[in-house]
């Protein structure tokens, strides 16, 4: 490829803001300069900040069987707009990816995506066999609560099994589920990435035992909450539900911690018509998530330092992905160009997602993608989309998890554990005494505990998720 120079750049380094130019060559970053250097073609950025493109660990993109909803190259086009330059996808498809020939023609499909690729391999009872055998995966995934698709796992022996064999397992576990898949990782002294975290309670069960779990939460669980049903109606349904506003606040308390490891969008898009007339949970998202959080910092809730950490650096080093998550010379030149003074509001006519909606529509954010690069070609700029093939990303051979010296490049928020747990301490104290109190009222007064019977039994009704 001719080399390319991205110049009057503001990056971030060691916290802080500076004006650098950027040189790609072979689709690598290739040199970062304070001084301008010759190329093949000179991109002026303006003054805007460069980050490191997005890695969205958790989409589906519905191919293949479902493509009316979505696929390879419209889910990529969106993920592009949205700043997104990596995305591994969900298992749950039609036929669900749990053999390694449903992998293989997976791969074929997603050929044809804008954005790099990847993919989580799916678990049943019986797949132990085809989960040895797959090659180049994220992780494996296990479906512990209801979902789309019939992927659903409750024995606690096949858990461990598949646990064992992995090298990494994405768990969907929702409360005492969660507790189960902490249980076995303990018993393994392994640690694995719990999906889609969304309840106080799965929070502090976190907490506890940050030493085996890493922690995923959702654009759509940190900016809505069960109130935004009553305007967005069935369109809000979504699995885990959406939540209460202690809860959403208990996220956001947790990110400011280091609990939460990362931010991904669960991309599970719905034709909007389907949404109103039957039962489908699941949200578009992954055009969303960046003009979400960038408003965020705008906002002085989030350092632009952490959203860089939340979706790209850590997603890279828990999935181990090669020469990705970093703005460093001789990354991979995924690149994200970003306005934060752009106000735009989220609109339908302007989404690209094959659905054509947003549980966020009408919504005014500040702090925009306008610019998107992967391995050095941009494909998204300024609303004008090039259709230029990715390819597949690759892995890194993953290292011990326990006894081991700490290192530079292990994963994200160990090295912050201790101090972490200590700082949590007092915190978790008081709630637990706060928590103590208002139990002994609802003894004295008889109360019901709020919405657990309910939600157990929505978690019952089917594979109407995602």
């Amino acid at each position: 490829m001719k080399s390319k120079l991205l110049k009057n750049c503001k990056i971030l380094e060691d916290g802080n803001l500076v004006e650098r130019h950027i040189l790609l060559e072979d689709h690598k970053i290739a040199y970062i300069s304070e001084e301008i250097i010759t190329a093949d073609e000179v991109i002026d950025i303006k003054g805007n900040i460069v980050i490191p493109g997005l890695i969205d660990g958790h989409v589906h993109f519905r191919e293949p069987g479902m493509a009316h909803k979505e696929d390879f190259l419209s889910g990529s086009i969106a993920a592009s707009k949205g700043g997104v330059t990596t995305i591994i996808d969900m298992p749950n498809t039609i036929p669900p990816t749990i053999t390694v020939q449903n992998l293989e023609e997976k791969r074929k499909l997603a050929e044809k995506s804008i954005v790099n690729y990847g993919f989580h391999f799916g678990s049943t009872t019986t797949n132990l066999p085809e989960i040895k055998n797959a090659k180049n995966i994220a992780s494996v995934k296990i479906f512990l609560n209801v979902s789309t698709g019939n992927l659903r796992i409750e024995n606690s022996e096949t858990i461990e099994a598949i646990m064992n064999e992995a090298k990494l397992c994405t768990i969907h576990g929702e409360e005492e589920n969660l507790t189960k898949a902490i249980g076995i990782a303990q018993k393994l002294k392994k640690k694995f990435y719990a999906c889609h975290i969304c309840l106080e309670s799965e929070i502090k069960e976190i907490r506890k035992n940050k030493k085996h779990v890493y922690c995923e939460v959702t654009p759509h669980h940190l900016f809505l909450t069960e109130k935004d049903k009553e305007k967005l109606g069935k369109l809000a349904d979504v699995k885990p539900s959406l939540k209460t506003d202690k809860d959403r606040e208990a996220l956001w308390k947790a990110l400011q911690s280091g609990i939460v490891d990362t931010i991904a969008t669960d991309h599970a898009p719905h034709k909007k018509e389907e949404k109103l007339e039957s039962e489908k949970s699941g949200l578009p998202g992954v055009e969303t998530m960046l003009p979400l959080l960038l408003d965020a910092v705008n906002k002085n809730r989030l350092t632009l330092q952490q959203v860089i950490d939340l979706t790209s650096k850590n997603p890279a080093k828990i999935f181990r992905i090669k020469n990705k998550g970093v703005l460093k010379e001789g990354y991979d030149a995924d690149l994200t160009v970003i306005d934060m003074d752009l106000d735009k509001e989220v609109t339908s006519d302007k989404l690209l997602t094959k659905t054509k909606w947003s549980p966020f529509e009408g919504k005014v954010l500040k702090g925009w993608p306008i610019t998107t690069i992967v391995n050095g070609n941009i494909v998204y700029d300024h609303g004008n989309i090039y259709e230029i093939r990715s390819k597949e990303i690759k892995y890194e051979k993953p290292k011990p998890s326990f006894g081991r010296k700490k290192e530079e490049n292990q994963e994200p928020t160990e090295e912050k554990e201790e101090n972490t747990e200590k700082q949590e301490t007092t915190e978790e104290k008081q709630q637990e005494t706060e928590e103590t109190k208002e139990k002994d009222k609802e003894a004295i007064q008889e109360q019901p505990k709020e919405n657990q019977n309910q939600e157990s039994q929505s978690n019952e009704k089917g594979d109407k998720n995602e």
